[in-house]
C-alpha cells in the first residue's frame, strides 16, 4: 500500500521530464583529467582551496560557458580524490563560503559538484559526479541566489522546480537516484547548470524576456 501511494504521489508530483540523457557511464565517453588539469589540481596541497573563475575575466567567462564531461568515479585515483578536497575547500574557505561549487567555476570541465544538504541534519556538504536531473515537478518555487563566480550580484529567480529527482555517481562509483524539494534542489539545479555551461543570471534574462512579452 505504502508502495502505490509513494507512487502515485510521484506520479502527481513530476510533470514535465528533462531532455538530460542518462549518465554518461560508458567506459567509451570516459576521459581522464588533461595534463593541464593534473597541474592545476596538483599545484598544491589537498588542503588549499583553488582560485574560482569569474565572469568579470573574459577568459574565465569563455570556460564557464563551456559544458564539462563525465568523469569515471575511482575511489583509487589520487588526483581525482586530491580534486575534490581541493573543491571542498574552495567552498568552504572563508573568501567564497557557498552552499554550492561546481567543477568548472575552478577551471576544470568535469562532472563534480559539491553541494549543501539543508534537508538534512546538521546541514551537510555533499559530493556528487555526473549529476542528471531525471524529472522536473511542475511547482516553482522563488528564491534568491548568488553565484560565486558572479561577485556583488543577488538575484530572485521565480522559476526553479520545487522538486527535482537526481541521479549520481558517490565518488565511490555507488550510482544513487533520489528526490530533492526545497532549497537544496534550488542549489542541485544551480550546480547541473553549470555542468552545462548555464549561468542562473540566464534563467533571470529568460523572466524577464517572457514578461515583457506578455506586456
Amino acid at each position: 500500500m505504502k508502495k502505490i501511494v509513494l507512487y502515485t504521489f510521484i506520479s502527481l508530483l513530476f510533470f514535465n521530464c528533462s531532455s538530460v540523457k542518462t549518465l554518461q557511464g560508458a567506459s567509451d565517453d570516459y576521459e581522464s583529467f588533461s595534463k593541464g588539469d593534473i597541474q592545476m589540481i596538483m599545484s598544491s596541497d589537498s588542503l588549499t582551496p583553488m582560485r574560482v573563475y569569474k565572469i568579470t575575466s573574459e577568459t574565465d567567462s569563455i570556460l564557464l560557458r563551456k559544458k564539462s564531461a563525465y568523469i569515471k568515479p575511482d575511489p583509487n585515483d589520487p588526483i581525482l580524490k586530491s580534486f575534490i578536497k581541493r573543491l571542498y575547500r574552495t567552498v568552504t574557505d572563508s573568501m567564497s563560503l557557498g552552499a554550492g561549487i561546481a567543477a568548472p567555476q575552478v577551471g576544470i570541465l568535469k562532472n563534480i559538484i559539491w553541494v549543501q544538504r539543508f534537508d538534512k541534519e546538521n546541514f551537510p556538504f555533499e559530493v556528487c559526479l555526473n549529476p542528471v536531473i531525471v524529472q522536473y515537478s511542475e511547482k516553482k518555487q522563488t528564491n534568491r541566489e548568488g553565484c560565486l563566480s558572479i561577485p556583488n550580484r543577488r538575484e530572485t529567480l521565480d522559476n526553479r522546480a520545487y522538486a527535482i529527482l537526481i541521479a549520481y555517481d558517490t565518488e565511490n562509483g555507488v550510482h544513487k537516484t533520489e528526490m530533492v524539494e526545497g532549497f537544496t534542489s534550488v542549489i542541485f539545479q544551480h550546480e547541473i547548470d553549470h555542468l552545462n555551461g548555464i549561468l542562473y543570471l540566464d534563467h533571470l534574462n529568460k523572466e524577464i524576456n517572457d514578461a515583457n512579452k506578455t506586456d
